[in-house]
């Protein structure tokens, strides 16, 4: 399998790097092709402006590439921190110039066309919030973004998620823990069979 992985954290040594590169080993382990893009890193443009979206300029190589990757792979990893219970505006600006309209999906008479059917998804996110708290105060808005308006948007049906937290008072032990639950997750949702 092929599997695109994005990653938007700032920091290096953050544990949304540390679960990115295991589960970039992890496929690869399995003998996945991995597409690997840390935003941050990359220094990826999250600007979507007129001229992109009218289309008088073409696409950059940069973007091209984004969007021939997703469209050939069979699988997605995406990794991001709960920012006010959203994804970074680097991955926000990722989301509106990579998942285009004409490119993931189009409308119909009928509805949307989801251009990647059959395809998996698996979503990790981190936050500082204790689960209950998060659960009781704000719900769960990461999910519905990803599973319903983004994911589903786009025609992928299997798709799961996990949110690891409270990072900020979690342990080594308990991190090590949290990337043993990766690799397990990678096993399930991209098994080969």
């Amino acid at each position: 399998m092929k599997i695109y992985i994005v990653l938007a954290h700032q920091s290096p040594g953050s544990f949304n790097h540390a679960i990115a590169e295991t589960a970039a080993e992890q496929l690869r382990a399995r003998g996945h092709e991995v597409f690997y893009h840390d935003l941050y890193a990359e220094k990826f443009d999250p600007i979507l402006d007129n001229d992109e979206l009218t289309g008088d300029r073409p696409l950059d190589s940069v973007l091209q590439q984004h969007i021939d990757e997703m469209l050939a792979a069979d699988g997605y990893i995406v990794v991001h921190p709960n920012w006010w219970n959203q994804p970074p505006a680097i991955l926000r600006g990722w989301q509106d110039r990579v998942l285009r309209q004409g490119k993931m999906y189009r409308f119909t008479e009928q509805g949307v066309e989801g251009f990647l059917t059959g395809k998996r998804a698996l979503v990790f996110t981190t936050s500082n919030t204790p689960r209950d708290i998060q659960m009781q105060v704000f719900g769960d808005p990461l999910e519905d973004l990803w599973k319903k308006c983004i994911f589903a948007f786009c025609g992928v049906t299997n798709f799961a998620r996990r949110n690891f937290e409270p990072v900020n008072v979690s342990t080594h032990e308990q991190r090590q823990a949290w990337l043993d639950e990766v690799r397990q997750l990678i096993g399930e949702q991209f098994s080969v069979a």
